[in-house]
């Protein structure tokens, strides 16, 4: 499969997963949580509070890793990205990602304990269910 349609096959699976667990470093040792996803192509975003361990272990070590797919209600493809983050408070984008679903944790899109993982992908493996792995890497 050609990069193009690699690529694509990557933003559709990330599209249809909306959930993933979020692996960040702490103190040398993996400490893995499960999150909400956003996207806009094979950018990938997160939303949460400014105050957590997870911003904490990222200003030391930004490297993350993801895992998404194959899980109830999925669509059994797979998912491993490897990345950087970067914590944001970009208005436009807390703005562009703000959802319902946040005012359990937040005031609206203007809180100022609301901030953005934005996650730059370096490396990711792809399974499609019934295909075999693919790599993608920028």
């Amino acid at each position: 499969m050609n990069k193009t349609d690699l690529e694509q096959h990557i933003i559709e699976a990330i599209e249809d997963n909306p959930y993933c667990s979020l692996a960040t470093v702490e103190g040398g040792k993996p400490k893995v949580r499960y999150m909400a996803v956003y996207n806009d192509g094979l950018n990938i975003y997160m939303a949460t509070n400014r105050c957590t361990h997870k911003v904490e272990e990222l200003e030391d070590n930004p490297n993350v890793s993801l895992l998404l797919g194959y899980e109830s209600g999925g669509t059994k493809d797979l998912l491993e990205i490897e990345g950087t983050a970067e914590v944001s408070r970009n208005g436009e984008l807390r703005k562009q990602l703000w959802n319902d679903r946040l005012e359990k944790w937040f005031t609206g899109p203007d809180d100022p304990n609301y901030v953005i993982l934005d996650i730059t992908p370096k490396r990711i493996e792809f399974t499609g269910k019934g295909q075999e792995l693919q790599v993608w890497e920028a």
